[in-house]
C-alpha cells in the first residue's frame, strides 16, 4: 500500500495542496481560488517543492512547468520515482499546450493538465476530482491491505491447526517442530531468499511429514524393523501429506505440498517418491531434508545421545552429495552462529 497519501485523516484535516511555481502572480491566483477549501503550501522551485514533499507530503501538486532549475517535467518524473510519493496526483499548471507538452507530461506521471490563463471552476473541479480519485484508491488499497492480513492469519491459524493434526500421529516435539522451521529460514535466508519467503518456509517446515496420519499405527509405530511392503506404506505418507495439503493454491501450501512429496528424495537420485536427482529436487524439500536431518542428529532421544556440532557437521559433509545439496551443506555450516543461538532459543 503506498504511503505517500495524506489521506489517513481525510474525514477530519482539510487536504493539502502543494502549488509549485516561480512566479508571485500565479501563486496568488491559485492561493486565493484553492484555499476557502483547502490547505495551501507554496514551493517557489523544483528544488523547494521535492525538500518540502520529503518533509510532508502533500494530498495533491499543481505543478508549474517552466521554471528555473528543474523544470516541472524533471520534478514530476522525480516525485513518480519515488516509491513513498509516487502515489501523489500531480496536475502540470502552464500555457504550454502542444501535443507533445502533453505526451511528456503523461509519459512522466502526471494526471491532468490546467492551461493558463486559470479560471476558478475549473481549477477547483480538477483539483477535486483528482483528490476524490486518490481518495478511492487510498481506501482501495487499505482494504485490500487488511484482507491480506485476514488472509495470512488464517493461513497461519490453519497451519497451526494442521501441524496439531500431524503431532497426533507422530511422536516429534514441539521443540524439534520449532528447531527445524527456524533452521529452514536460516538456509533460506543464507541461500537470498527474501524474508517473505524465508518466512514461508519456515510456516510450511512443520507440516512435511503431515501425510503420516494416512499411516496406520500399526506400521508408524512398529517396534521393529518394517517388512517391505509395510515400508512401502510407510512411504506413501509423502504422497498423502501432498494430496492434502495440494487442495490449497495458496503460496504457503504450494510450498508445504511441494515439501511433503519430497523431503525423502535425496541428491543422488536414490530417494522416493520419484526418485528425483540434484537439481530436479524443489529446494525448499532440500533445504527441510537438511534442517530435519541436522536436528535430529543434534537432539536427544530415548533411544541416542545428542551428538555435538563438530560430529554433526562432519556427518553432513560426509552426506554432500548423496543425501544432501553440497551448496546447502557448505551454506549452513558457515551459519553455525546462529544455528546455536536456534538450538539456544528451542533447548529442552
Amino acid at each position: 500500500m503506498n504511503d505517500s497519501l495524506a489521506l489517513h485523516d481525510a474525514d477530519i484535516a482539510p487536504r493539502t495542496i502543494l502549488v509549485v511555481d516561480d512566479m508571485a502572480d500565479n501563486i496568488d491566483i491559485l492561493r486565493s481560488i484553492l484555499s476557502h477549501h483547502y490547505q495551501v503550501r507554496v514551493a517557489k522551485s523544483g528544488e523547494q517543492a521535492l525538500a518540502q514533499i520529503e518533509k510532508k507530503a502533500p494530498d495533491l501538486i499543481l505543478l508549474d512547468i517552466m521554471m528555473p532549475g528543474m523544470n516541472g517535467f524533471e520534478v514530476c518524473r522525480s516525485i513518480k520515482q519515488n516509491p513513498h510519493t509516487k502515489a501523489i496526483p500531480v496536475i502540470f499548471v502552464t500555457a504550454m499546450s502542444s501535443v507533445e507538452d502533453e505526451r511528456l507530461g503523461f509519459e512522466v506521471g502526471g494526471a491532468d493538465f490546467i492551461t493558463k490563463p486559470i479560471t476558478p471552476l475549473t481549477t477547483l473541479a480538477r483539483v477535486r476530482s483528482h483528490i476524490e480519485l486518490a481518495e478511492r484508491q487510498y481506501r482501495h488499497e487499505l482494504l485490500i491491505a487488511q484482507r491480506t492480513q485476514q488472509l495470512e492469519e488464517s493461513l497461519r491459524s490453519a497451519v497451526s491447526m494442521l501441524s496439531v493434526v500431524s503431532n497426533y500421529k507422530d511422536e516429534d516435539t514441539a521443540s524439534h517442530m520449532g528447531r527445524m522451521a527456524d533452521y529452514s529460514a536460516l538456509l533460506a535466508s543464507a541461500i537470498g531468499w527474501s524474508n517473505e519467503e524465508c518466512e514461508r518456509i519456515r510456516l510450511a517446515a512443520p507440516l512435511h511429514d503431515i501425510g503420516k496420519i494416512g499411516v496406520p499405527d500399526s506400521i508408524l509405530k512398529a517396534p521393529r524393523a518394517l517388512t517391505d511392503s509395510e515400508r512401502l506404506v510407510m512411504q506413501q505418507h509423502t504422497q498423502f501429506g501432498y494430496d492434502i495439503l495440494s487442495q490449497s493454491q495458496a503460496p504457503l501450501f504450494k510450498m508445504a505440498a511441494q515439501i511433503a512429496l519430497a523431503h525423502h528424495e535425496r541428491w543422488d537420485g536414490t530417494g522416493y517418491p520419484r526418485g528425483l536427482k540434484a537439481d530436479d529436487i524443489p529446494l525448499a524439500a532440500r533445504i527441510i531434508t537438511l534442517a530435519d536431518v541436522f536436528d535430529a542428529l543434534t537432539s536427544k532421544r530415548p533411544y541416542k545421545t545428542a551428538w555435538g556440532l563438530t560430529e554433526t557437521f562432519h556427518h553432513l559433509k560426509s552426506e554432500a552429495g548423496k543425501l544432501f545439496d553440497p551448496n546447502l551443506v557448505e551454506l549452513f555450516i558457515q551459519c553455525e552462529p546462529q544455528i546455536r543461538e536456534v538450538m539456544e532459543k528451542w533447548s529442552d
